[in-house]
């Protein structure tokens, strides 16, 4: 595939090694030719991050990844363990794979795992996911201040700031991209 064709999410593999892109940026400047600025992240071991700039006429080679619906089980000293939604069986992802993803997830969560050669890689998170919201202070009666925030703990453990009308128990939206509040969950009801 050409360097201006990539995508966030896609896989590719360079000097025998697979990454994901997690990031790219298309630049065209005012002189010489236009390239793509690559963020990517190695599969499997070392899991390191890299930037890597590619002329927008550059072939890379591209990698396969099969997307698996599982569920979020349960986190132990060796990582989170999911179940694949059509066979059953269950998969362990180190810590190390899964960096901040897992303070968006929490147990019996469906999530699509990009896995290669059936091995289970790396995790795709939606924009947006929903959490309860476990810990914050009390708003303040009579607030009139509309863009007022106060600190925030969901039930991942991930922090956030919130408005001062959300109280405990209350569910949320928020951001995967950043982990910013973005509204209150609509109730099912």
């Amino acid at each position: 595939m050409r360097a201006n064709n990539l995508r966030t999410g896609n896989a590719i593999r360079i000097d025998g090694r697979v990454f994901i892109v997690t990031k790219t940026e298309h630049t065209k400047p005012g002189k010489g030719p236009a390239y793509m600025q690559v963020k990517m992240k190695e599969v499997g071991g070392t899991q390191s991050t890299s930037e890597r700039r590619f002329n927008a006429t550059d072939e890379v080679e591209d990698v396969a990844l099969d997307r698996r619906k599982m569920e979020y089980l349960y986190s132990d000293s060796t990582g989170a363990t999911f179940m694949d939604l059509e066979t059953f069986d269950q998969a362990t992802l180190p810590e190390a794979i899964l960096g901040d993803a897992m303070l968006y997830l929490a147990p019996n969560s469906e999530i699509n795992v990009l896995c290669l050669d059936d091995v289970p890689v790396t995790l795709e998170l939606p924009a947006a996911v929903e959490l309860i919201i476990t810990d914050t202070p009390p708003g303040i009666k009579g607030a009139t201040v509309t863009n007022q925030l106060k600190e925030a703990t969901c039930e991942t453990g991930l922090q956030t700031k919130v408005p001062a009308f959300i109280e405990p128990g209350e569910k949320i939206k928020i951001s995967t991209a950043d982990g910013s509040y973005m509204s209150r969950a609509k109730s099912d009801g």
